[in-house]
């Protein structure tokens, strides 16, 4: 199965096999650290390299530049932020307020040799300039995901939001507080979601 994995990686993200081992040696340590605390939803167990690892991969086709500043708001257990920054995102920013979780993060860190920053805060009480990307996998609502992210967005900002089978009701009740672009792209984990390319966001005046 592993080496079906690597071939996917590989053939559909350009991920070598030295990165492909680092992202295992991940998934060990989270399999390990979920025994002791809920990092992610025990119902995605049985097939934690789809939902957790495949679905933070497929953003890699729509960063054409993986040295741009980017965040990942709420990262938990790193998904999608800390397999970038494995894959090769270079000044990647990890926000989480959970300790226990950040914990985790630093101990992926420190066993994959992967360089990242991690921030243990809110993410309303955290300030990062020069941000050019901004990710989330949370379970949070459009709008939420809009008011935590304009710190950070300028023009120049893109978002990269996971959404479920809700977003097209998500977007149409954001429009009335926010302005913004969007294009949608399918989920290669999720029949029914799409990754959510959003730029221009701004507050409606």
């Amino acid at each position: 199965m592993e080496s079906n994995h690597f071939t996917e990686a590989k053939n559909r993200f350009h991920v070598s096999r030295e990165t492909f081992d680092r992202l295992k040696s991940y998934e060990q340590i989270l399999l390990k650290w979920q025994s002791k605390i809920n990092l992610i939803g025990p119902d995605t167990m049985a097939s934690v390299w789809n939902r957790h690892f495949v679905d933070s991969l497929q953003l890699l086709p729509l960063i054409p530049d993986l040295k741009v500043r980017m965040i990942d708001m709420g990262t938990g257990a790193g998904f999608a932020g800390m397999v970038l920054a494995i894959a090769g995102a270079t000044d990647m920013h990890l926000l989480e307020s959970d300790g226990k979780k950040i914990s985790f993060l630093k101990e992926v860190a420190r066993i994959t040799n992967t360089s990242v920053n991690i921030h243990h805060g809110r993410i309303e009480e955290i300030a990062i300039e020069g941000t050019e990307l901004v990710l989330s996998r949370a379970c949070s609502s459009l709008a939420n995901l809009f008011s935590y992210s304009s710190r950070y967005v300028s023009r120049e900002t893109k978002c990269l939001f996971h959404k479920g089978k809700n977003y097209p009701q998500e977007l149409l009740d954001s429009q009335s507080e926010w302005l913004f672009d969007y294009s949608v792209h399918p989920s290669v984990t999720d029949a029914q979601g799409g990754i959510l390319e959003v730029t221009q966001l701004r507050k409606r005046v």
